[in-house]
């Protein structure tokens, strides 16, 4: 169980990014970490992993996260945490070497699977292919809690929606994934859960079967507590029409 009680974070001149964050994951759940541009998402899963100093704490099993623990947490960024220099293979074998539950299997067949090199540097491949090596060596480090920041930016329709289901076939009962994206729709049947920041609060967190019961699904909850206007379209184009027949006139 990974739980954060309390995380607050502010930058010089800024004010503050989090604001008394408190949310636990359990293990097995696929979570989607979701907001706008802006709501804290990206400096939420920094600070889990000890990225940003913080306010507040980040317990694993009870007890206070600590580096030794570290190997228990996996990361994928569409800013990249890889060597550019080295290929998927030298980091398949940095990996090994350094995380002991590194699953080479489940690392060979996703790389097949994106029908990804193996020998060339990571830093010659295109946006999206560096995306997929990022995804697949998080994914295979044998990591507990795996923790992804829009993993999927660069990729286009047919890798992502072929991904979302091979993602919710591999995952064993143990791993957890935190998601962080705004491809709310495209997600959302994957998900378990639904967590939703704004201005760097927790405004919503539901578990997705709860949400079915109520008649909703993670589009509509998502909407719900961003007090989204249906109408806001309508009354742009409206004012838009307007200021046309003025200039007009």
């Amino acid at each position: 169980m990974l739980e954060l009680k309390h995380l607050t974070k502010s930058y010089p001149g800024q004010g503050l990014a989090l604001e008394d964050v408190s949310l636990t994951l359990f293990p097995g759940e696929v979570v989607g970490l979701l907001g706008a541009n802006g709501a804290g998402k990206t400096t939420l899963l920094k600070c889990i992993l000890g990225l940003h100093p913080f306010r507040g704490e980040v317990l694993l099993d009870g007890v206070p996260l600590a580096r030794r623990d570290m190997g228990r947490l996996a990361f994928a960024t569409s800013e990249h945490s890889f060597f550019p220099a080295l290929t998927a293979k030298e980091h398949a074998a940095f990996y090994a070497d350094h995380f002991p539950a590194f699953r080479r299997q489940r690392y060979l067949a996703l790389m097949e699977f994106f029908q990804l090199p193996e020998d060339r540097p990571l830093g010659k491949l295109s946006q999206g292919q560096k995306n997929q090596v990022e995804v697949i060596l998080a994914l295979s480090q044998g990591a507990d809690y795996i923790l992804m920041d829009e993993p999927f930016v660069g990729n286009d329709l047919f890798n992502r929606e072929d991904f979302y289901k091979v993602l919710s076939a591999i995952l064993e009962p143990h791993e957890t994934l935190l998601l962080s994206t705004h491809l709310v729709e495209e997600v959302a049947p994957i998900l378990s859960r639904a967590v939703l920041l704004r201005q760097g609060k927790v405004v919503g967190d539901a578990a997705v079967l709860d949400l079915e019961e109520e008649g909703k699904d993670v589009v509509s909850f998502v909407k719900e507590a961003y007090r989204y206007r249906a109408d806001r379209v309508s009354r742009a184009l409206d004012r838009l029409t307007e200021g046309k027949e003025e200039d007009l006139l």
